[in-house]
């Protein structure tokens, strides 16, 4: 990407997750980003590919903090089964500067068509983040990682969805997600 072009993903991102992706025309991330509407439209095409970009540039830095919560866990002598919750740890970092929700949730709200190519960008990026969940279980060892994935997904995603609220359930999310982890680790009861 051309250093234009990063300017304008920027100023799209600054722009679409604080103000919503349809509020914003491209005559303002023009001017945000010092460029005109011909370099935009000569870097991305169109709105929806811009808004494409600014998904997939923020879904990379999201899935590498969400790697590096998990890597870091293990370094640090976590167990497989604490690895697991490392993905909640993550939302944690992040959320201290982005304080407005989930960007793909947002997105995929704002943007139902499933042909968009942003839609499939948020939606992916959910799909991911679940089978993460279950690929940690796996290794985690617990029986049935599936269930064990949709069940931290949801927490996971219900802590993300209610962030802009005045009360933080990302703390019980967490240990709910410890217990659920342990509980699974031990097996059928």
């Amino acid at each position: 990407m051309t250093p234009a072009g990063r300017r304008i993903v920027a100023a799209a991102e600054e722009l679409f997750y604080r103000r919503g992706i349809t509020a914003v025309g491209v005559d303002l991330i023009a001017e945000h980003s010092g460029v005109t509407k011909r370099t935009l439209y000569n870097q991305f095409g169109s709105k929806d590919h811009l808004v494409a970009a600014y998904l997939a540039e923020r879904d990379r830095r999201w899935r590498s903090d969400v790697r590096a919560a998990v890597d870091a866990a293990v370094d640090a002598g976590a167990s497989p089964v604490e690895a697991v919750t490392a993905p909640f740890e993550a939302l944690r970092t992040w959320s201290r500067t982005h304080t407005r929700g989930c960007a793909f949730i947002n997105a995929l709200a704002e943007l139902p068509d499933p042909a968009h190519p942003a839609h499939r960008i948020a939606a992916d990026q959910k799909l991911w983040l679940l089978d993460l969940f279950g690929e940690l279980a796996a290794a985690a060892g617990c029986p049935d990682p599936a269930t064990l994935a949709a069940q931290l997904f949801v927490l996971h995603e219900g802590a993300l969805a209610s962030q802009p609220l005045p009360h933080d359930t990302l703390p019980a999310a967490t240990e709910l997600a410890r217990a659920l982890v342990r509980a699974a680790a031990r097996g059928p009861a």
